[in-house]
């Protein structure tokens, strides 16, 4: 498409030659002359002004004497829009592939696909739009929503619910066991058996090898709009609110309360039984072993506010140097002590 034709379908402001004919889109570090970048900061446009690419989309009331620009209000979710028309889009071939296999009582909606050596339980029910990918396990009575979209060798066990328009990647189980054990009479582990489900909310993403347990009893859920990223582990009935975002390597153990939009930075780990409030921020590799206020940042093992994190960590660079001041002020002590 044209530079204009761009412009027009990110609602943004053409500064320059709208018949500049776009190649494709890049970060400002891999730009080539045919594609076009984004720069947020008055720092990151004159970056890509050096670069070669064709054009920026930057913000609204940006200037630049050398590339034709894109204004809007936020060119990081124009940037995202414009990967959007770019994206290469490979659609599931409608309807089933001879080696699928279907169970009894099946409903399948309008325009489903089934790859192939899908396994598709007794009872399934699955939406208008739904794509299921090769070599995909569904067990027995799972509900799968309208337009959501199943990857190749994702497991979802028996008896649980998948909104519509959610994404689920390669290699995620949904619906395995908690980890629920009790010690019997020898003192052995006995397992307590998982007899709940989990409830998968409309417009929410799963990553690649991720695992979201089933609730003891009741229902381990996900709020609709919460991406979660690879490599996340998501305990029994833990219950988690609206457009979350929870990171690589996060772990969540069992029955933890999340509220709305709490963002999970890489690595964070949470104790079981506690309340995250609406809106915290959980940063990277933060251990929490109590509950977080609505509101708060979080950082640190174990976790405190970051404001107070950062004085800890400023404080513990100091050690060695107070140390020295403390065996000093020993050596004066210890002098006027024989002096008397």
């Amino acid at each position: 498409m044209t530079l204009a034709e761009l412009a027009a379908r990110l609602e943004g402001e053409l500064v320059g030659d709208g018949d500049l004919v776009v190649q494709g889109l890049a970060g400002v570090d891999a730009a080539g002359p045919g594609d076009v970048t984004f720069a947020e900061t008055p720092r990151l446009l004159a970056a890509a002004e050096q670069s070669q690419a064709l054009a920026v989309i930057a913000e609204s009331g940006a200037v630049s004497a050398g590339k034709p620009l894109i204004r809007v209000p936020r060119p990081r979710l124009a940037f995202a829009r414009a990967l959007e028309l770019f994206a290469p889009h490979w659609p599931a071939q409608a309807g089933l592939h001879p080696t699928a296999l279907i169970g009894d009582g099946v409903e399948l909606g309008e325009g489903v696909s089934i790859g192939a050596y899908a396994i598709i339980g007794d009872r399934v029910v699955i939406g208008p739009g739904a794509a299921i990918h090769p070599l995909v396990w569904i067990g027995a009575e799972v509900k799968v929503g309208p337009r959501t979209v199943i990857h190749p060798g994702a497991r979802l066990h028996p008896r649980i619910e998948i909104g519509a328009d959610c994404i689920i990647h390669s290699g995620a189980v949904i619906g395995a066991d908690g980890f629920g054990f009790v010690p019997d009479e020898t003192g052995r582990a006995r397992k307590i058996p998982q007899i709940g489900t989990v409830i998968i909310a409309d417009d929410v993403e799963v990553g690649a090898n991720t695992t979201i347990d089933r609730a003891t009893t009741g229902a381990t859920v996900v709020g609709r709009g919460t991406k979660i990223d690879n490599l996340v582990h998501i305990a029994h009935n833990v219950q988690i609110g609206e457009g979350c975002l929870i990171v690589a390597q996060v772990g969540i153990s069992g029955s933890v309360q999340v509220g709305d939009g709490v963002v999970f930075a890489g690595q964070v780990g949470v104790i079981d039984h506690v309340t995250i409030g609406t809106g915290a921020r959980l940063l990277a590799r933060a251990a929490i072993f109590g509950d977080v206020p609505a509101g708060a940042t979080v950082s640190g093992t174990p976790a405190h506010l970051h404001t107070e994190q950062m004085r800890i960590e400023a404080a513990h660079r100091r050690l060695p140097e107070i140390l020295r001041a403390l065996r000093r002020l020993e050596r004066r002590l210890a002098k006027l002590e024989e002096t008397e």
